[in-house]
This record gives C-alpha cells, structure tokens and sequence, in this order.
C-alpha cells in the first residue's frame, strides 16, 4: 500500500478548531474582554443552553468528570463500606472515586456485544450493603436503562449514569418516549476532556439530574458546601468549570448533533467494510439506544489483535486498545476494598481482544477507505 497523503490521528482536533475557529475565537474573546474568569456569563450560557439540549435536566458544571462522579457519590450521603456497583470494563476514574470516598467497588462483568453492564447482571451482584449503581455508557451508547432503573428501584439503589463517552445519545424507553444520556437515573455525570463528543480545550466536566434537589446539593458540594458565601452547610470541594472552557463549550454543543452524524456516518462506512471478515466483529447497536460513537471499536477473534495493531501501525494507521487491563486486576484495587473473587469471563476476554480504530468528525472518504484497506490487506494474507 502507497503511503498515503494525509496524516491519520485518533483524534484530530486541530481541524475541528480550524472548521469552528472564527465563532470560538469570538466567544474566547468575550471572556477575556470581560475578565470573568471564573462562574461568568459564559458558564451560565453553557449550563442554560446544555439543560436546554438534554430536556428536563438539571445541570451543575464542574472541573472534569472525575469530579463530576465523587460530587454525584458525595450528594447521596453514602457510608464508608457501602457497596456501588460498577463494570470491570471501564476506565479506572469511575472506580477511583468510590475507592476514595472509602466506599466498596463492587466490580460486575459486562455483555461481550454492547461492552456495557446489564441489569441482569447488576442484580445478581446485589447485597444488603448494596446502595448504588454506576452504569458507564461505553464507547458511545446508553446501557439498557430501563430494566437497569426498574432493578434500582426494586431494591431501592441510587443509579449514578457514567455518561463521559456518550452525550447526545438518545435511549428510547418502551413506552416510546426518549430520553438523553445522562438525564435517566437519579444523577448523570459527565466529562468534557478535550477527545470527547463534546469537548473543551482543557478539564471540564458536569453534574446532571432530572431532579432539582439533587442539583441544589450537587452544586453546594461543588462550591464548598456553600450557597452563602462563608456560611458552609455540606463538606465540600472545590470544582468549578473556568468561564474559557465555557465558551468553547458554547460553540461546541451547537453543532453536537452533527458532530454524532459525522461519527456515525464513518461508523457506517467502517461496518460496510468489514461485513465479511469473519474475524472482525464490529460494534454492536442496541435497538433502543442511539450511538454516538466516542470510540469505534472492534473484537479481533483468534488472538491476533495485536498483529493487527503492528500491522496497521507499519502502514501509518493509529489505533488504541481500551482497556487492555480489568479494573479487578490494576494493583490498586488487589485488596479487599474491591469484592471482586472470580473471574469476569467477558470483561477478560474484551481486554484480550478489542481494538478502536481512529474516529473524530474530520475523517474523510479517502482516509476511512485507506484505513479500511489496510485492514482487509491484513486478513488477506
């Protein structure tokens, strides 16, 4: 294969900005005119404009999505030793937080098609020291949240969505109305690290509930555990979106439906391509969840996804492996904080064999075929 005319990357932010550059440049503008740095007009305008987008939502904006879960977990008042359980699959930020809040994570294997937890698999793990659930909405679809919340309910649990890789996709319950991620359980998070969807130029992230209680103490614990200044109610933190981030959020979240279009626009095109490889699995795509494709990623059967990695790495094609590692199986969660004791059959077999292939909204015809060549050049020898 001839080495190709473009430079391929993972992500490609540079063209994005160059595409958006005069409307981000003039709201950047705005802030440092104004010099209101910190709670400006602009993070208004962002939270009006992303309650507006998400429908019946609350939304309190925070530092990064890191924060966004520790302030979700904060607000339900749990105790040190309650379990929160959460999928193996995952990256290690929704862990990381129930660990630091000395609560128990109780790591659940996930469906091997969708790579998301289900609520089958969510009850079986359900004890009396059970108080919540993380569902993460991997890679860029919701998991199937209404048996989820049924089974929240029925053993009365808080469901705290992980929703950092999939804003802007729709769930469509079976009554037929459709809710956005992040806006089904009691509280939704979010981040907006600069490779999302909906991403800023730094840290950012966001809170957000259908329920305005759980907004108002969100945003207190966000601010210090104030709503007074100096007149502290909650022990809080300090997790603010900076008014910069906020302004290329504004932009970025007007065109949000078409950046998904694009992204699933390539998806499609990488679907096609890889139909009749039989060694190929390609995403999954639930019938009640758009997906918006944060990540496109692949199962590479028979033990040569990282032949395929070098391969494609040889002929200038990037790609990446999440999560090459089960969260049960990172050093820092090999005690008894974590109770998990088997194996996770799916989640080990999903870090053994997946692989994402670049996917952003600036790839092209001409890259996506180049990509999907080299692909097929490979199972062809």
């Amino acid at each position: 294969m001839p080495t190709p005319p473009f430079h391929l990357q993972m992500v490609d932010l540079k063209t994005q900005y160059q595409k958006y550059k005069a409307e981000i440049d003039s709201e950047i503008l705005e802030v440092l005119d104004t010099t209101a740095f910190i709670n400006g007009p602009k993070v208004k305008a962002f939270q009006a404009s992303l309650e507006n987008y998400l429908g019946n939502c609350h939304v309190v904006p925070c530092a990064n999505g890191t924060d966004a879960l520790q302030i979700a977990l904060m607000a339900l008042g749990l105790q040190p030793g309650d379990e929160v359980i959460v999928p193996a699959f995952t990256y290690v930020a929704t862990a990381e937080v129930i660990a630091l809040l000395q609560l128990r994570p109780v790591m659940v294997d996930v469906d091997p098609d969708t790579f998301n937890v289900t609520a089958e698999i969510i009850e079986k793990a359900i004890t009396p020291r059970t108080k919540a659930i993380v569902p993460v909405h991997l890679f860029g679809q919701s998991c199937d949240m209404e048996p989820i919340m049924a089974v929240a309910q029925k053993y009365n649990l808080w469901v705290v969505e992980d929703n950092a890789q999939a804003i802007g996709a729709t769930y469509t319950f079976s009554d037929g109305s459709q809710v956005k991620t992040g806006a089904i359980g009691h509280i939704g998070c979010t981040s907006f690290y600069p490779s999302k969807n909906l991403g800023c130029y730094g840290d950012g992230g966001a809170i957000t509930t259908p329920h305005k209680n759980w907004a108002e103490t969100c945003s207190m614990i966000a601010n210090h555990g104030q709503t007074k200044r100096y007149y502290h109610d909650l022990v809080g933190v300090n997790s603010r979106l900076d008014s910069v981030q906020a302004a290329v959020l504004n932009v970025k979240l007007r065109h949000l439906d078409e950046f998904a279009a694009a992204r699933q626009k390539a998806a499609d095109f990488y679907d096609r391509a890889f139909a009749n490889i039989p060694a190929l699995q390609t995403p999954a795509r639930q019938h009640n969840s758009t997906h918006v494709f944060h990540q496109y990623t692949l199962i590479v059967k028979d033990n040569r996804r990282d032949a395929l990695q070098a391969f494609l790495q040889e002929k200038g094609i990037p790609s990446m492996i999440y999560y090459p590692v089960p969260l049960y199986e990172q050093e820092a969660y090999k005690n008894s904080m974590a109770n998990t004791i088997e194996k996770l059959p799916a989640t080990d077999y999903l870090c053994r064999s997946v692989m994402s292939l670049p996917m952003h909204t600036e790839l092209t015809d001409e890259m996506l075929t180049y990509i999907c060549d080299a692909v097929k050049a490979f199972f062809a020898q």
